[in-house]
């Protein structure tokens, strides 16, 4: 019979300037658990409203660069319309940006691992020039 498992994990992840980054070892090495789990789910829950999660390539480093420049093309800074701007021009770009991109991930665990994809990592995109820490919430739960 397996077992069910269940487990929590708060990652505190350093602050970074702006831009894409990839967390994938950061957020393993936290997990240790992880190996316990023969299958099931890892969800990610970033706890804030400027940043996001994403899968993306974690292969070539100008994939994060680009997908940054994109971003702030997309969403740019100094837009008349935006009201809310009490913490700098940055401010609200990052609240859309984060709602474009989300804030959760949901990522199958196969045989004690996150079963990402050969070129697949996990991002952390950080929308603010001076964003501070961020807290990631880290769920598992499946069987052993």
């Amino acid at each position: 019979m397996k077992t069910p498992l269940w487990h929590q994990y708060t990652i505190n992840l350093a602050p970074r300037q702006r831009g894409c980054h990839l967390i994938s070892d950061e957020i393993i090495s936290s997990l240790d658990t992880l190996p316990d789990y023969q299958l099931g789910m890892a969800n990610l829950f970033l706890c804030h409203t400027s940043a996001s999660l994403s899968i993306n390539e974690d292969a070539d480093p100008t994939v994060r660069t680009d997908m940054n420049a994109y971003l702030n093309h997309l969403v740019p800074e100094d837009i008349s319309y935006f009201q809310h701007t009490y913490e700098g021009p940055d401010d609200m770009p990052a609240h859309i940006k984060s709602s474009l991109m989300g804030v959760s991930l949901n990522i199958p665990i196969q045989n004690g691992r996150l079963a990402l994809g050969t070129w697949q990592g996990i991002y952390l995109c950080e929308y603010r020039n001076h964003g501070g820490s961020r807290r990631l919430l880290v769920t598992l739960n499946g069987v052993s």
